[in-house]
């Protein structure tokens, strides 16, 4: 159901525009999953078109990728850090999903070769705790509305080919650039204020496997208050339900696996217990 919900107002969003000129074909969906599967560079979705061509193909990217990565499981706001937007030109984030498929526990080890255009990144997971979320309107009734966070080192794969357009269209008609990720223990929400006033000012660090500090920002560094890539999200029509996984987006800029010299990981310092999460690249 979550993603049948998701899909339709993806096309109702598609609908409520002139046309869909952009939207990619059947042969350009199947030679992106291939390429995809195989880690090889490919070319961009949707590259001429609007933001709605973009949701177009999504909407096909990921019926057509479920079978390999299992179902929807949650959804991902991207760009949401000025760095992140810097990089790619956005003036505001974008939307993905995350497969069931693509979670790794803490500790997983990776080809350092996990896509065509491999990068990391320290984020966050919101679980969603009740559906009364959708009525919220600010971070506090976000969270009031939050099982538990999971800290989260996403593994995207930006999968382009060297000259092709990297844009927010074409992160969005590539559903965000999904590719996997590593998800630290459950932190329970049991004092909803105290949480919300902990995402604000906590320090999130990303590190090599030496120890070496590749970026460290704020919890506000994303959109203010990580729990506002929930409110955007759902700005965008999309309706949460209980257990529905929210990737709050990047706490900096996105890192080659070069870059971890053989891992990562991301601690959250100022969350209950100081968390971290940790990946291995092979």
């Amino acid at each position: 159901m979550r993603r049948k919900t998701y899909l339709f107002i993806l096309c109702a969003v598609i609908l409520g525009s002139q046309a869909a000129a952009e939207c990619a074909s059947d042969a350009q969906i199947d030679q992106y999953v291939q390429d995809y599967l195989n880690n090889t560079p490919t070319v961009a979705l949707s590259a001429g078109g609007s933001m709605q061509d973009a949701l177009c193909t999504q909407t096909k990217v990921i019926a057509a990728l479920e079978p390999h990565l299992g179902p929807v499981i949650g959804y991902k706001a991207g760009l949401t850090s000025a760095p992140a937007q810097e990089r790619f030109g956005a003036s505001e984030p974008v939307q993905g999903v995350l497969f069931r498929d693509m979670m790794l526990d803490d500790g997983a080890r990776v080809p350092i070769t996990w896509g065509a255009r491999p990068v990391f990144e320290a984020d966050l997971v919101l679980v969603v705790g009740d559906d009364g979320i959708n009525q919220a309107t600010t971070p506090a009734e976000v969270i009031a509305n939050i099982a538990s966070i999971r800290p989260f080192i996403e593994l995207p794969d930006l999968t382009l080919a060297k000259g092709e357009p990297i844009s927010p269209v074409t992160l969005t008609a590539i559903g965000v650039a999904p590719k996997l990720g590593v998800l630290g223990s459950e932190i329970p929400v049991t004092d909803p204020e105290a949480m919300t006033h902990a995402l604000a000012d906590m320090t999130v660090t990303l590190s090599a496997a030496d120890g070496e500090v590749l970026a460290q920002a704020p919890g506000a560094a994303v959109l203010g208050h990580p729990a506002n890539a929930a409110l955007w999200l759902m700005s965008k029509g999309i309706k949460f339900q209980p257990g529905d996984l929210i990737s709050v987006g990047s706490f900096g800029p996105l890192m080659p696996p070069a870059k971890g010299k053989g891992g990562a990981s991301a601690t959250y310092s100022g969350l209950p217990g100081d968390p971290t999460v940790s990946v291995v690249f092979e």
